[in-house]
């Protein structure tokens, strides 16, 4: 029987989930498992540890996620009022090119005088001054959007396939309906990532994420991804890596090890299929999905970013501990964006 999860329990739960995951991982993004497991026994990481000058400190991942909601609710609260300015990629864009002038800000006027002053100022998040702290940003994002060109699915505007484009996509699962979210998120993390395999593994995740809040478990919603995601044209990557996680969790042993042999999550496949491997081992333990999917010598916190969006989506805020949501930077933020997008899920 499938159950309603678009309650703001579930929303908050996909992104608190996202950014507990992302800050769990951050202190160990660029350690091998041997490096982790020596510093913080054969156990791995399980505790906020300080990363960037602080205890819970959220990277880029959460950052542009966070934009990537902004742009989603500024662009269906004017399609509310006005129908024909509807283009959700392009609002995103402007939203990414606000994260962009808090990431470097010689880059700010050239954007005023090319979008306009009131694309640039637009939204809340600029406001705040902890999301202008530079936490390791993607060099695909960086020079994609310093171009002064939006990527798109018909004009690429590189050929990179880093997860940079699937590590913030969730925010279009929570809003977009089934059978617009795959195109919809490929778009969008075609503004920055122009090879098929980077903005697939964006459509995917966000089809499975609208899937769960359809009320689908995660089996099924994946499931129903993959039928998607086969029907689009260079799909072999994708559903090769998803494959593969399946497998891992049907005939592998739960591991550090097992993670490691699905991939190191740097590139976009790898971080969509570790994110669902450790989600669907994790079952109802959202503490165990989020350390196994930190705990290996590749992106961690960007795999950890994808499992707790997955987790958070399906169990709810209720089910991430406490412990971790009482140090995560910005959470009450998060909470808000959230709950906008949570508004503005049931206008629609």
């Amino acid at each position: 029987m499938n159950m309603n999860r678009k309650t703001l329990n579930n929303f908050e739960g996909c992104l608190l989930g996202g950014a507990v995951g992302d800050a769990l991982g951050a202190p160990v993004e660029f350690m091998s498992l041997k490096e982790i497991t020596d510093r913080f026994g054969p156990g791995g990481i399980e505790e906020f540890a300080p990363a960037y000058g602080k205890i819970g400190a959220i990277t880029d991942d959460t950052q542009m996620t966070l934009f990537t909601a902004e742009g989603l609710v500024l662009s269906k609260t004017r399609e509310a009022v006005d129908p024909t300015a509807a283009q959700v990629p392009l609002s995103v864009y402007h939203a990414y090119l606000r994260w962009l002038s808090t990431q470097d800000r010689s880059v700010a006027d050239k954007m005023i005088a090319q979008h306009g002053t009131c694309s640039m100022i637009d939204g809340i998040l600029i406001g705040f001054r902890e999301l202008h702290a530079t936490r390791a940003p993607g060099n695909a994002c960086l020079s994609s959007l310093k171009s002064g060109v939006m990527g798109t699915l018909q004009h690429p505007i590189n050929n990179s396939k880093g997860c940079g484009g699937v590590m913030r996509i969730a925010p279009v699962g929570l809003v977009e309906p089934p059978d617009k979210v795959f195109g919809t998120a490929c778009q969008i993390a075609a503004i920055t990532h122009g090879h098929p395999t980077g903005y697939l593994a964006a459509g995917c995740l966000a089809r499975i994420i609208a899937e769960i809040m359809s009320g689908h478990d995660l089996l099924a919603a994946t499931s129903a991804a993959r039928r998607t995601l086969e029907d689009r044209n260079n799909h072999h990557e994708c559903t090769r890596a998803l494959a593969k996680a399946l497998d891992a969790w049907k005939h592998k042993p739960v591991s550090f090890e097992t993670v490691a042999s699905i991939g190191q999550g740097w590139i976009a496949e790898e971080a969509l299929a570790i994110g669902v491997y450790c989600a669907l081992v994790a079952g109802s333990d959202f503490q165990k999905g989020i350390m196994l999917a930190v705990n290996h010598g590749g992106d961690s916190d960007s795999t950890g970013a994808i499992t707790g969006n997955l987790m958070g989506a399906l169990l709810g805020r209720t089910a991430i501990p406490q412990k971790y949501l009482e140090k995560l930077e910005l959470a009450d933020l998060i909470e808000e964006i959230a709950s906008d997008l949570h508004a503005l899920s049931s206008k629609f």
